[in-house]
């Protein structure tokens, strides 16, 4: 969420700001409670510093009927200012966290997905000397993914991944998992990114947990919309399935102050992720597009505030690096105010060549929450530029957080498919991933 102080100091900004991404949000009637709430909790200090007085007096005597009765006082004067803070508390932190962050100043002004800018594109698309088809019309004739025995078992929108496509998968995971931990190879990606101060520090792969807590989905603020998830156990388990690696990944270090000396912190995420797809039926059901479960290869980052878009524009140049060595031609997009998301301050979409559907198909998502989430989650660092307290405390300040695709295995298998298929119904191998698959060639 926001500082409230910057709120405060920019009520205008922040209204106009947040109907830009389509949020309409009551600044006044916020403010209006953040002063009800700094009004109730001082004189709620000040009884209780009476009562602490009060309490220290009778520590050497025996109290007086006198100061039995003003303790009581007190105390029934506590117990009713805190009754009238309970809701306004309450309404407050209900308004301030429905306040998206701010939209970074190159972000597009837009409506919808329809205006997003499209800023580079790369490779050139394949050329076949035949009618290219879709992964679909290859993978189900050669068997390769079963949908209508998956939806027996499970229902619309799960698949059975068979046979050379499988190890695909591994392949490519085992491709990002050596391409990420390597120094020397994020070295020549920030050098040819034409980066500048960006830290080399290798990803740390990680298995996270596949499910996740409600108070801590919404410190994400990514439990909305809940339509699009699913609720696992009773409601006392009060737990969902995630939706993405990032999910899980993101509130590791809740609570917890990082020292600015191991930032950034680079984490690998892989996971079998979750989502109803609520309101896109009809909307890109065939293959293995838009499941209801899928893999994926997941980047989060930790950052000083200083670093924080410098580790947005890494986290980019990775996702076009692994992009340009499985040879896929792409085309990147800077999404517009009205589609970056509630907690972003800028976007990014890597979206891949599917020649035998005719189109491009988003492969890549990058995302820059500023502050936003870490305020929520109460991850903080030490400041490098602001002073140390009287009390000779170093400052803190909370930290910056960055999460993008590497690999959604779905996607990537779908976009090799068209775009390496072979007149006679086979699938080249893209040369970075043979050694992966024991020279293999073809599928």
């Amino acid at each position: 969420m926001l500082d409230i102080r910057f709120i405060r100091d920019n009520p205008e900004l922040v209204a106009e700001k947040s109907k830009q991404k389509g949020y309409e949000v009551d600044i006044k009637k916020l403010l209006q409670l953040d002063d009800e709430r700094k009004n109730l909790l001082t004189k709620a200090e000040i009884i209780r510093a009476q009562r602490n007085q009060l309490s220290e007096s009778l520590k050497s005597a025996k109290p007086t009927a006198q100061q039995i009765e003003r303790g009581k006082e007190l105390k029934a004067q506590l117990a009713e200012l805190e009754a009238k803070l309970k809701p306004i508390e309450d309404e407050y932190l209900k308004l301030l966290k429905a306040v998206p962050n701010m939209p970074a100043e190159d972000v597009p002004l837009g409506a919808s997905e329809a205006e997003n800018k499209s800023v580079k594109e790369w490779g050139e698309k394949p050329k076949f000397d035949f009618e290219p088809k879709t992964h679909w019309e290859i993978a189900e004739s050669r068997n390769l993914i079963d949908k209508k025995r998956a939806a027996k078992v499970a229902g619309s929108r799960f698949a059975y991944i068979k046979g050379d496509l499988v190890r695909l998968q591994f392949a490519l995971i085992n491709f990002v998992i050596d391409t990420l931990t390597s120094e020397e190879t994020l070295k020549k990606i920030i050098q040819a990114s034409g980066l500048k101060d960006v830290s080399a520090k290798p990803f740390i792969p990680v298995l996270p947990p596949f499910m996740i807590r409600t108070e801590v989905f919404d410190a994400m603020d990514r439990l909305e919309p809940r339509d699009d998830r699913y609720r696992v156990g009773a409601d006392e388990d009060e737990l969902w399935l995630e939706g993405s690696a990032e999910h899980t990944l993101g509130p590791m270090h809740a609570g917890e102050l990082l020292p600015l000396a191991e930032l950034p912190i680079r984490y690998l995420g892989y996971a079998t992720s979750f989502r109803r797809e609520a309101g896109t039926y009809g909307k890109d059901t065939e293959g293995i597009i838009r499941m209801h479960q899928f893999d994926k290869l997941e980047m989060e980052s930790f950052s000083s505030p200083q670093n924080g878009l410098s580790e947005h524009l890494f986290l980019i140049a990775v996702q076009e690096y692994l992009l340009q060595q499985i040879k896929i031609p792409y085309r990147v997009l800077q999404k517009c105010t009205a589609d970056i998301g509630k907690p972003n301050a800028r976007g990014i979409d890597l979206e891949a060549c599917l020649p035998g559907a005719g189109k491009y198909m988003e492969t890549h998502t990058a995302d820059f929450m500023t502050d936003y989430q870490a305020r929520r989650l109460g991850i903080k660092t030490n400041s490098a530029s602001a002073p140390e307290s009287a009390a000779g405390n170093p400052p803190t300040v909370f930290i910056h957080t960055n999460d993008a695709t590497a690999l959604a295995m779905g996607r990537t298998m779908a976009t090799i498919i068209e775009n390496y298929q072979t007149k006679d119904g086979h699938v080249g191998i893209p040369k970075v991933l043979q050694p992966y698959m024991s020279g293999q060639t073809q599928i």
